[in-house]
């Protein structure tokens, strides 16, 4: 298997699952505690005005007992770490900063804990508690193992200040890199192309016979070594380039030839061995000035690029091909480059808080191993379907999920909204509203009715025992005011008779893959045996994301009104402008929103 996947809270998972010294590279991208809830918004297909939105997760932290048991953990690690956490909290009091604070750090102490001692930690953050996570890192990695600081700006200029914002524009976010041990860490150089004006200035040499770019490099060094300190003979016809005199022509000079000796200015030395310096004059490598002194030329198609600095302004945000309609959602380009400079083919690189999956995306890509973890079943469905979608052949677990009936029933005793969600996915469906004000709807998806119509379901999820015939009633009215083709009723216990009347009362609808009931009843015991619903091609997280944008698209394709409509409009707005417009066809029915008011305006 390539990768594990798991539902649950992390400091659980990594403390039953994850060994210690077993994890190459960790990335992690926690909330921020800016104070917001983000919400996963799955757009219809086809423009399908239904919109499933549930919270992906809450960014604001509260002191509580949660944050207690986090804060106590960590004094009882008796780590010097928890003298860091103490003065914070002597300094910031009992606060949502503080309850922040010690879930994090009770968290990092644990990944610390499974880093191999060549291993590196990125911690993704925002400026809001950045130089505080910093502070508990060198506490628990030590200062001397903090790499350093990169800033990757994630996007363009904001006109804030025409919505009162008083202060500079933020548009970057920092990732702090530390290594687990000071001395050996893995690491692999990478790479930027070079600017235009770079390449104007320095490769502006052009080989004859290839018109391959090079620039010229000195041919000396400081330091001595070796035999660095010869003569280079050279030689060249009367007002002809000059070559090197491999063979010491020289000493028996030949009518019309011009013979020199090079040695290194000043105390400098060759930076190459007398054999080196040969095989670069037989491979062309050698250029001479017109005084003979001999450098080495350096073509730009044969160098890397120029070494990556701390800072990162050259990837975008992701782009509306890759969105997946999470918040937060990093680029995949990002986590590529994270995972290509820190660990290599076949080692393993975990996300604690992996939400949409794109940094176990990149190393299922990138030929790693990868343990994911979140603690929410959302975030393990867009990972499961972008895995499926885009990787295919990819092997992995997941583990923490429900198996049994009374598993299910445990979860539905312990969140009822994560069983609700985990449900919703068993059919291939996207919660929707989350936790509360769902009116009716659990969860919906959409289908593909034929080659050009779409369809939708909606879900009932009831995990209590209570079961009766109003339920479904109830779900068949849903259905008619979402005006929705189909809706599926999920429950732990077996329906009665009764509701099963109730669901066959409602007939079928058509598509072109057959006739299904329109009311369908499921337990959880039938799904996780894999009796799925009755129900045409089902769209998946990352194919209605694609379905979303064929859909915008279309909708930006501007619309077209008749001629004798365009001419009649042209002619009402005559009164207004004393003009005439030019008449075009195809010109877009917004064009003449203004007319409609002017026209509105003097009716009035």
């Amino acid at each position: 298997m390539s990768g594990q996947l798991f539902f649950g809270d992390n400091l659980h998972i990594l403390r039953r699952y994850v060994n210690s010294n077993s994890v190459d590279l960790i990335y992690l991208d926690p909330p921020f505690n800016s104070n917001a809830s983000y919400n996963i918004l799955f757009k219809g297909p086809g423009g399908k005005k239904s919109q499933a939105q549930i919270e992906a997760f809450d960014d604001t932290w509260h002191w509580g007992i949660a944050a207690e048991e986090a804060y106590d953990d960590v004094m009882r690690s008796g780590a010097r770490t928890a003298t860091t956490l103490r003065a914070l909290r002597n300094s910031l009091g009992e606060n949502d900063l503080l309850a922040y604070l010690s879930m994090m750090c009770v968290r990092l102490i644990e990944l610390h804990r499974v880093l191999k001692s060549t291993g590196s930690l990125y911690l993704h953050c925002d400026p809001t508690a950045s130089h505080y996570l910093k502070v508990i890192l060198d506490s628990i990695f030590s200062p001397i193992s903090f790499r350093t600081e990169i800033s990757w700006k994630r996007s363009s200029a904001h006109n804030d200040a025409k919505q009162g914002r008083r202060q500079y524009g933020n548009i970057r976010d920092v990732i702090l890199f530390y290594s687990k041990s000071a001395a050996e860490w893995t690491w692999n150089w990478q790479y930027t192309e070079y600017d235009v004006e770079y390449i104007a200035d320095f490769y502006k040499y052009t080989d004859g016979n290839a018109a391959r770019r090079y620039r010229l490099s000195d041919l000396t060094a400081a330091k001595p070594g070796g035999d660095t300190r010869y003569e280079w003979r050279i030689m060249r016809p009367l007002g002809g380039n000059w070559v090197a005199d491999l063979t010491d022509s020289y000493k028996s000079p030949k009518p019309m030839w011009e013979y020199d000796g090079k040695i290194p200015y000043g105390k400098r030395i060759w930076a190459y061995s007398y054999e080196n310096m040969v095989k670069f004059e037989e491979s062309g490598r050698i250029a001479y000035a017109t005084s003979g002194m001999p450098s080495y030329r350096r073509y730009l198609d044969e160098m890397p690029g120029v070494p990556l600095q701390n800072n990162w302004d050259d990837i975008k945000p992701p782009s509306s091909k890759e969105r997946l309609g999470y918040p937060t959602q990093k680029p995949i380009s990002l986590l590529e480059r994270i995972i290509r400079s820190s660990s290599n083919a076949g080692d393993i690189v975990l996300d604690p808080f992996c939400g949409c999956g794109t940094a176990v995306h990149a190393a299922e890509k990138g030929g790693r191993h990868w343990i994911g973890i979140d603690v929410t079943f959302p975030a393990i469905q867009v990972i499961n379907d972008r895995i499926r979608h885009y990787l295919p052949s990819a092997q992995y677990v997941v583990g923490g999920i429900p198996q049994t009936t009374e598993d299910a029933a445990a979860l539905a005793d312990l969140d009822k909204f994560q069983f609700q969600f985990w449900a919703v996915a068993l059919v291939g469906a996207h919660s929707r509203y989350g936790k509360g004000g769902d009116q009716g709807v659990d969860g919906q998806f959409f289908f593909k009715m034929d080659s050009k119509t779409d369809g939708t379901g909606i879900i009932s999820v009831k995990a209590g025992k209570n079961l009766n015939p109003a339920m479904i009633r109830e779900l068949r009215g849903t259905v008619e005011r979402e005006q929705a083709e189909m809706g599926v009723f999920i429950c732990l216990t077996p329906p009665t008779p009764q509701m099963e009347r109730e669901a066959a009362t409602a007939g079928f609808f058509e598509s072109s893959q057959g006739r299904h009931p329109r009311i369908q009843i499921k337990t959880i015991d039938e799904l996780l045996s894999g009796n799925g619903i009755d129900c045409p091609l089902l769209y998946t997280t990352v194919t209605m994301a694609e379905a979303g944008r064929r859909s915008d698209k279309l909708s930006q394709k501007r619309p077209t009104l008749p001629s004798s409509e365009l001419l009649r409009q042209r002619n009402l707005l005559l009164p207004i402008t004393g003009k005439k417009l030019p008449l075009k066809t195809k010109q877009s029915e917004l064009e003449f929103e203004p007319l409609r008011r002017a026209i509105k305006g003097l009716v009035a």
